[in-house]
């Protein structure tokens, strides 16, 4: 997996985390909000139905208050309480029934063939005895009870809530009840509503995550593709100045060999010649040709000294000899010697472990600095310092020289060469590169990582 896609993956796995676990966290609060949202209408439902049957049954015992009250119990009387009772109903499946303590349905209008039978050992589906559970909540005063009997509408059994009182003077039950069911699919219409609800948030969600997703892909596609255009452009640029890096150092290498040693050979190789034409001359001109090579001796002195220099700036030997320490050492002596500018050099630790890549980074960069302070800082004193620390080793070249703008530098187009060559090789072997400057000077910090192994050590 390429870089890009994997800040790609890694800005929307995260995205898509947190809205997973918003979804999960929706869906459960939604739930059970639709949970106690069901029990309270169904509590409320049931609520109003108990009051609706309590009512119902008031207004039952009151139609036929005035036969109850007569003290009567001939058959006539109950005969007409029957009958009036028979007649008040409610809706297909809402209507009145009378029981004797014993068992015997008294009076039944929706099922009239159960009327005369001792109804005492009848059980429903689930074997619980009804009527002796009803004659037992009308003996303890009357109240509510529920239980399953056949609906008259459908004639399937379902669940019934049942409200019964004692007429004592008669010794009857008399009641009534509502069916369960409606409510059950009252409470089921509830139930497909939320559960669409909630699979409506569910799928907004999804969108929403799915919209998102494809938002930061795109946003981290642009990202990347701008960034690659900038790369790109930098890429070039640094290409640009390697070149003209190279064509600078080609070029003055061409000028120190042909201003230099090339005029210093011709010479050389001219002397050598007149010095081969008086040998063959008398005693004086003999003389002449000694002091002639002589002469000629101490120019190749010269040209070695020259070729060494050029040797050195290429890469100094006593870098791979004894060290980045003893190499940055014998820069400072260089420098003493070269500009008159008192340079010295301190180190602290040892920088065994370095890798020789960042060796050469460090001792360029001191290079550089060098220059940079001989050409513009007007110092009078440098202090080159070399110190390891836990897990880097750090080079510090610190001056009292002007100081200047490092930011202004840095921005320039045709300024802060230097400085962005420093930077560039600290990148590469994974530096850092920090300058600070003022009127009292300037300092230049360039810091090397160790390996794991060495830093550990």
């Amino acid at each position: 997996m390429k870089l890009r896609q994997k800040v790609i993956f890694l800005a929307i796995t995260p995205l898509i985390l947190a809205l997973c676990t918003i979804a999960l966290f929706v869906r459960h609060q939604a739930i059970t909000l639709a949970q106690q949202q069901r029990d309270t209408i169904q509590q409320a439902y049931l609520a109003s139905k108990e009051a609706e049957l309590k009512h119902y049954v008031d207004l039952a015992t009151r139609a036929v208050a005035h036969l109850a009250d007569s003290g009567k119990r001939d058959q006539a009387t109950l005969d007409e309480a029957k009958r009036i009772l028979s007649t008040l109903s409610y809706g297909d499946d809402g209507y009145f029934f009378v029981y004797d303590f014993q068992g015997n349905s008294l009076m039944h209008p929706r099922q009239p063939e159960l009327v005369g039978r001792n109804l005492w050992e009848m059980r429903d589906v689930n074997g619980e005895p009804t009527i002796q559970r009803l004659l037992a909540r009308a003996r303890s005063g009357g109240g509510l009870q529920r239980y399953i009997w056949a609906k008259p509408s459908t004639n399937k059994s379902a669940p019934k809530l049942g409200y019964v009182v004692p007429m004592e003077n008669w010794g009857w039950m008399l009641g009534t009840g509502i069916y369960l069911d409606d409510v059950d699919a009252a409470l089921a219409k509830i139930d497909a509503q939320q559960s669409r609800n909630i699979q409506g948030t569910m799928l907004w969600i999804a969108v929403l995550a799915i919209v998102s997703a494809l938002v930061v892909a795109s946003s981290g596609l642009a990202l990347n593709i701008s960034e690659l255009r900038v790369a790109d452009a930098k890429l070039k640029v640094l290409t640009q100045r390697v070149v003209e890096s190279q064509e600078q150092e080609r070029a003055r290498l061409s000028r120190d060999l042909h201003d230099g040693i090339s005029q210093w050979l011709v010479s050389i190789k001219l002397q050598i010649e007149a010095g081969v034409i008086r040998l063959g001359g008398d005693a004086a001109q003999q003389i002449k040709a000694r002091a002639s090579f002589e002469h000629t001796a101490a120019q190749l002195n010269d040209v070695l000294g020259e070729v060494r220099r050029i040797s050195h700036n290429l890469r100094p030997a006593i870098l791979d000899d004894l060290g980045l320490a003893a190499a940055l050492d014998h820069l400072a002596h260089e420098a003493t010697q070269n500009s008159a500018l008192p340079v010295r050099f301190l180190a602290r630790g040892s920088t065994d472990g370095l890798p020789d890549v960042a060796n050469t980074v460090l001792f360029r960069i001191a290079q550089e600095a060098l220059t940079n302070i001989e050409r513009h800082a007007g110092a009078r004193q440098v202090e080159i310092t070399l110190a390891r620390e836990h897990n880097s080793v750090t080079l510090t070249i610190a001056d009292d020289g002007a100081g200047f703008d490092a930011a202004s530098v840095d921005i320039h187009p045709k300024r802060g060469i230097g400085l962005r060559n420093m930077l560039e090789r600290l990148d590469a072997i994974g530096g850092q590169l920090a300058i600070t400057s003022s009127a009292a000077g300037t300092s230049v910090h360039a810091s090397a990582p160790l390996p794991p192994t060495t830093s550990r050590s």
